[in-house]
C-alpha cells in the first residue's frame, strides 16, 4: 500500500512541505509544496493539523525503574546515595513486576513520539533472569523498534561494591546469556525491529575482565556496546582509587575506545578526552533531566560533536528522571545546554531535535532511522498544536520544543500506525496504570 501523509502543517525535512509517501515500511517520496505524489497512492492521510518529526530515538533508559518513581527514600539525593538506597529495593524485583514496568515505559515512550526505544537492564535477581526475553516480547507487542541491552553486574557488596549480592551474576553466566540472546534476537538487517547490545553497568560494578570479554563478544556478533561512564565526580574518584586512572583511560584499557561503544552521561570529560572520544567515534547519550535531578553536571555536547562523537539523547531511568517522555527530554536538553553554554543563538531547538533523532541513531550505528528522507524507515511522530500552550505560536517546529509538547497525536513505526489519538493502538491505558501501580506498591 502507498500512503500519502499529505500537506502537513510543518515537517522536519527539506522539500517535503507537501508531505511524504510511505510504502512497504519505508519513505519512498518527499512531496514538494503544492505538488502531488509522482505515482498514484492507495490511501491519503490529511496532515494539515500535524507537525511531522522523524520518530524520536531514545538511547538510554532503565525501563523497570518506572516502578520506583519519586520513591521517598531516594528523592533529593545525589547518585551514590541514591543508588545505595534503591539497590536493595530493586533487588525485590520479580518477573511480573518487571513486565509491567517495561510495558508502561514503552507505552509512555511511544506516546511521546519515540519510535525506537533502548533499555539498559543490568539488575538480574533470580526471578528475572529472562529479562531480555520479556523486553523483546513487550516491544514486539507494542510495535516499537527496540535495542535491548544485555546488561550486567558482576561485583556486589561482597566485593566492596554497591549492588546486593543476589542481583550480581557470575561472569561466565553473564557471557553465556549474552551469547544466548544475541543468537535469538539480534537482527542487523536494514529496518530491523529488534537489536541486542551488550552493556556492563559501570566501572564500579563490573570487572575489567568482563569488559574486555564483552568487547570481544560484540565484535564476534557485530553488535554495539554500552555502559555508564563519567557521570559524577564520585565515580571519577572511585575509578582513580580502584584502577589508578581516569574513566576514559579505563575505557581504553578494556578495549572500548571504538565505534561500537556509546556511553551514558559522559559528563566529566576533559577537552583532551572529548577529542580522543571523537577521534575513535565513541558515542555519548546526553541525559539532561536525570543529570539535573541528581545534580551530576553538564554533558559537553558541543565539544563532543565537534570532535566527531555521535551525540544522542536519553530519558535515563524513570527513578532519576521520573518520566519516560522523549519530547520533554528534547525541551530539557535545549534548556540545560543554553544554561551550560550561556548562549541562546548557538544551541537551538534544531540541535536538540537532531540529538533525539539522527544523533541517537548514530550512537546505535543505525543509518536507516532518525530522519525523514527517501529510503529511510517510515518512523514518524505527528503532533498537533491544539492545546492552549501552543496558541499564538508562529513557528510550528520550534513551538513543539519551546512551548512544551509532550504527547504525539499519531506515531508511525515501519509504516504502521502505532499511536492514534494520543493512545497506543490496542492498549487499555487505564488498566495498565492500575496494574502497574499495584506492582509498584511492592517497592513501598
Amino acid at each position: 500500500m502507498r500512503l500519502w501523509i499529505s500537506n502537513p502543517l510543518a515537517i522536519l525535512a527539506e522539500n517535503a512541505e507537501g508531505g511524504v509517501v510511505v510504502e512497504d515500511g519505508r519513505i519512498v517520496e518527499l512531496v514538494a509544496s503544492g505538488r502531488e505524489p509522482s505515482a498514484p497512492v492507495d490511501q491519503r492521510f490529511d496532515a494539515r493539523r500535524h507537525v511531522v518529526l522523524p520518530g524520536l530515538v531514545n538511547t538510554h533508559h532503565h525501563f523497570f525503574q518506572t516502578l520506583s518513581r519519586a520513591h521517598p527514600d531516594a528523592i533529593n539525593k545525589e547518585l551514590f546515595p541514591w543508588l545505595s538506597t534503591l539497590y536493595p529495593i530493586w533487588g525485590r524485583l520479580d518477573a511480573d513486576m518487571f513486565r509491567l514496568g517495561v510495558r508502561l515505559a514503552l507505552a509512555e515512550l511511544i506516546s511521546s513520539g519515540c519510535t525506537t526505544a533502548m533499555d539498559h537492564h543490568y539488575v538480574f535477581p533470580p526471578a528475572v533472569r529472562k529479562a531480555v526475553d520479556i523486553e523483546v516480547e513487550e516491544a514486539r507487542a507494542m510495535g516499537i523498534r527496540a535495542t535491548v541491552t544485555r546488561g550486567s553486574i558482576s561485583l556486589s557488596v561482597k566485593d566492596g561494591a554497591m549492588p546486593p549480592d543476589h542481583v550480581a551474576q557470575d561472569e561466565d553466566e553473564i557471557l553465556a546469556d549474552c551469547e544466548r540472546v544475541l543468537g535469538l534476537y539480534h537482527d542487523r538487517s536494514e529496518g530491523s525491529m529488534t537489536q541486542i547490545a551488550l552493556a556492563p553497568c559501570a566501572p564500579m560494578s563490573v570487572s575489567k575482565k568482563l569488559m574486555i570479554e564483552t568487547a570481544a563478544l560484540a565484535e564476534k556478533h557485530d553488535c554495539q556496546m554500552h555502559t555508564h561512564l563519567a557521570e559524577t565526580l564520585d565515580e571519577e574518584e572511585l575509578v582513580k582509587n580502584r584502577y589508578g586512572c581516569r574513566p576514559v583511560e579505563w575505557l581504553e584499557d578494556v578495549n572500548w575506545m571504538q565505534k561500537r561503544a556509546w556511553l551514558a552521561h559522559g559528563i566529566h570529560f576533559t577537552a583532551e578526552e572529548c577529542t580522543k572520544l571523537g577521534k575513535h567515534g565513541v558515542g555519548v547519550c546526553h541525559c539532561p533531566t536525570s543529570n539535573a535531578v541528581l545534580a551530576s553536571g553538564f554533558c559537553k555536547t558541543r565539544e563532543l560533536e565537534a570532535a566527531g562523537s555521535p551525540v544522542g539523547l536519553g530519558v535515563d531511568g524513570s527513578a532519576s528522571n521520573d518520566s519516560s517522555n522523549m519530547m520533554e527530554e528534547v525541551r530539557h536538553a535545549l534548556m540545560i545546554n543554553r544554561l551550560h553554554y550561556n548562549t541562546s543563538s548557538e544551541v537551538t531547538h534544531l540541535d536538540a531535535l537532531r540529538w533525539a533523532t539522527k544523533g541517537s541513531a548514530r550512537c546505535m550505528a543505525r543509518d536507516d532511522i532518525g530522519e525523514i528522507a527517501v529510503g529511510k524507515q517510515a518512523d514518524l511522530a505527528l503532533f498537533t498544536l491544539d492545546d492552549m500552550r501552543f496558541s499564538g505560536a508562529h513557528d510550528p517546529i520550534a513551538a513543539l520544543v519551546l512551548c512544551g509538547a509532550n504527547r504525539a497525536d499519531r506515531v508511525m513505526v515501519a509504516g504502521e500506525w502505532r499511536v492514534e489519538g494520543g493512545v497506543p493502538v490496542g492498549l487499555d491505558v487505564a488498566e495498565l496504570i492500575a496494574q502497574h501501580s499495584a506492582a509498584a506498591r511492592k517497592f513501598a
